[in-house]
C-alpha cells in the first residue's frame, strides 16, 4: 500500500474519531452520558455474543454493519429516538455526512463503507435486518442499565422499534426479557416519585 493511501485512510480515521465524543440520550451505569462509539462497541460485542443465535448469517458482514451503522452521526451528532419524528430529513443528512466523512478514502474502500451504511439504513439484507434489531435491543439494554436522571422516560422503550425487534423469534425473546427490565425500571421510578406506574397496573 502506498504512502498516499495510508495517509488518506488515517485522515478518515481521524475524522471518525468524532464519534468518541458524540453523546447519546442514554446514560452508563456510572451515570455518564453514553457516546455513540461506546454504543457501537457494545453492539459489536452483542453481535459476537449472540452469533450462534443468528443462523447462517455472514458474521463478517454483521460486524462490519455494526461498525459503520452510526458513522452518519460523526458530524452533526445523534438525534434521540424520541425526537426523530421532528427531523424528517435525518436520513438524508446522515447519508450526506457519510459522504463527507469518507471523502479522503480511495474510491473502492469509500464505496464499500457507503454501501454498508446504505444497506443498514434500508435494512435490505438478512444481516442488516439483524443488526437493526440488535441496535435497538442494545439501546433498550443501556436504558435499563443506565444510572439515568429522575425524569428519564422508560415508557418510551415499551413501544420502541418493534418493527425491527419483531422480525425473528430470537429477537422477540430478547425483547421480552428487556421489556421486563423496562417495566421494573418504570416501577422503581414511579416509587421514587410517589406516583402510580403504568407498568405496574
Amino acid at each position: 500500500m502506498d504512502t498516499g493511501t495510508i495517509q488518506r485512510r488515517l485522515a478518515f480515521l481521524r475524522e471518525a474519531e468524532r464519534l468518541k465524543t458524540v453523546l447519546r440520550s442514554g446514560y452508563t451505569s456510572a451515570g455518564e452520558r453514553e457516546s455513540t462509539a461506546e454504543h457501537t462497541w457494545r453492539l459489536c460485542l452483542m453481535a459476537m455474543v449472540f452469533a450462534d443465535a443468528l443462523g447462517d448469517l455472514d458474521m463478517m458482514k454483521v460486524i462490519s454493519l455494526c461498525v459503520v451503522h452510526d458513522l452518519g452521526e460523526a458530524i452533526h451528532g445523534d438525534i434521540p429516538a424520541i425526537e426523530q419524528h421532528a427531523h424528517p430529513d435525518r436520513h438524508q443528512r446522515e447519508r450526506e455526512d457519510v459522504d463527507t466523512l469518507t471523502r479522503s478514502l480511495d474510491p473502492e474502500l469509500r464505496a464499500t463503507i457507503i454501501a454498508l451504511w446504505d444497506e443498514y439504513d434500508r435494512a435490505e439484507s438478512p444481516e442488516a435486518k439483524a443488526v437493526k434489531a440488535l441496535d435497538k435491543l442494545e439501546t433498550i439494554l443501556q436504558h435499563n442499565q443506565g444510572l439515568n436522571p429522575p425524569d428519564f422516560d422508560y415508557g418510551f422503550n415499551i413501544g420502541y422499534a418493534r418493527q425491527h425487534t419483531d422480525t425473528a423469534p430470537f429477537f422477540r425473546a430478547v425483547r421480552e426479557i428487556l421489556d421486563e427490565g423496562t417495566r421494573a425500571r418504570m416501577d422503581e421510578s414511579a416509587a421514587r416519585s410517589g406516583t402510580d406506574s403504568p407498568a405496574g397496573q
